[in-house]
């Protein structure tokens, strides 16, 4: 959607979402590389193409239980009229030295093993007597306990054309393939391909560190008894686990009380582990929103460094110590913080205090954040156009681009409100996995209308 035209209210600028998001990407620099060992890499952007320095598989192997014979050894060979060939040695996966299998020879050999010279193809053991001496064999006897099975005779009972049941050397990646490029999010079959071809470290933007803290006096930590007017701290563990699942290291600090000595010595103390700060809750206008008060003098210098961060000034935009709190032309969400703090001008975003709106603040506004950290170019979650469905229209506040939570039918097309508008609605919240997008200039949303989703799975 377009950018919503700044408006005023009162004295105090009104941003849109799209200015409020561009200042907070203008702002943010990808983490510089380091080189990582490969376990330590995952969910890291790789910053360097990566090629194949040798062929993968590195030689014949056999991809079967079984023997390695010539093909002409085998030529007709039935149940009724066996091919009969001495077995001249075992030839197990990781195998040096290799016998040579000359005519009317075969060597038993195991999965992955080394094709050796003069085998043209693998007979699984199962069209074998298995060297028994009996009908089809089912399975080998293990060599440890009955070395007599690596030699003899073994009885073919089917033909087998030439490079039956041999991987190719090279049949994965060749020497000089490129393996992964640059840009790669490094997954486990991606840290798999790179042990593969014997890659130990690679150089990777690292996954962001970001610390969320909460406040609010009358918060209570999950498993502690209630006290009259407390509740949980539910938004610094929703916002954690949404920042892990972002690409992220996250570090949840437990809720802080409402006092800006407390907030602004926590802050301090979190900027050492932090390549991003996030906090919930003292953003709007009441008498004990105490992270204003406290980012008004936390270690920062100068304000939010992107494009609106010198946008306002004065009266416009209440400013703290490198941060500016905002109003948001959005529901829910409105009041916001964006700026930078600390000598490492580490980015800080303060997102409302309410559960809802504090995720939907995260979804739109941190998460893209995180992901410019990791140097990915795509930001954004995706985004899909659905069909509302509904039993009645949609309500929408004029001038405020609204966010509501929807469940979508990829099958039909079709999205569906699940719970009301409340900011304080966690159980919608939880069943949701969308987000409905009804824009500034849109009061009402008929059923069958088309809107944009917002896809948070």
């Amino acid at each position: 959607m377009s950018s919503s035209a700044p408006q005023e209210t009162g004295r105090q600028r009104l941003w849109s979402v799209d200015e409020h998001l561009a200042d907070v990407l203008a702002a943010i620099r990808p983490l510089e590389p380091i080189e990582l060992q490969l376990l330590d890499a995952q969910g890291c952007v790789l910053v360097e193409d990566v090629t194949v320095p040798v062929a993968l598989p590195p030689f014949d192997n056999s991809s079967m239980d079984g023997y390695a014979v010539r093909v002409a050894d085998v030529q007709g060979a039935s149940e009724e009229f066996p091919a009969v060939l001495t077995v001249i040695g075992d030839v197990a996966a990781g195998s040096g030295e290799l016998p040579t299998v000359g005519p009317g020879q075969s060597a038993r050999i195991m999965t992955g093993a080394p094709l050796p010279p003069g085998a043209e193809a693998v007979v699984p053991v199962e069209w074998t007597d298995g060297g028994t001496g009996g009908g089809a064999a089912s399975g080998m006897t293990p060599a440890s306990t009955a070395p007599e099975g690596a030699a003899g005779e073994v009885r073919v009972h089917r033909a087998a054309e030439a490079r039956a049941h041999v991987r190719a050397r090279g049949s994965d990646v060749q020497a000089g393939d490129l393996a992964l490029a640059a840009g790669t999010v490094l997954g486990p079959p991606q840290i798999a391909l790179l042990a593969a071809i014997g890659r130990g470290t690679v150089r990777v933007r690292p996954r962001p560190r970001v610390v969320v803290l909460s406040t609010g006096s009358e918060l209570v930590q999950p498993g502690e008894p209630l006290a009259a007017g407390t509740i949980y701290d539910s938004n610094s563990f929703a916002l954690a686990a949404a920042a892990r699942d972002a690409g992220a290291i996250a570090y949840r600090v437990g809720a802080v009380s409402d006092d800006a000595d407390t907030l602004r010595a926590t802050i301090e103390d979190q900027l050492i582990r932090a390549d991003l700060l996030v906090t919930t809750g003292g953003v709007s206008v009441g008498a004990y929103d105490v992270v204003k008060e406290a980012l008004t003098s936390v270690g920062g210098s100068g304000g939010a460094s992107g494009s609106g961060g010198s946008g306002g000034s004065g009266e416009e935009d209440v400013q703290g110590g490198g941060v500016d709190f905002r109003k948001l032309a959005m529901q829910p969400g409105k009041p916001q913080g964006f700026g930078s703090i600390g000598p490492d001008h580490t980015p800080l975003l303060a997102l409302p205090g309410n559960p809802v709106s504090s995720y939907v603040s995260f979804e739109l506004f941190v998460r893209p954040a995180i992901r410019a950290l990791m140097g990915l170019p795509d930001v954004n979650r995706p985004s899909v156009r659905a069909e509302l469905k509904a039993d009645k229209a949609l309500g929408s506040p004029a001038g405020r681009r609204q966010f509501l939570r929807g469940k979508y039918d990829a099958g039909s097309g079709t999205v569906s409100p699940v719970g009301g508008s409340g900011s304080h609605l966690i159980a919608a919240l939880a069943h949701a996995d969308s987000l409905m997008v009804v824009p500034e200039d849109v009061t009402s949303v008929e059923p069958g209308a088309e809107l944009e989703v917002i896809l948070l799975g």
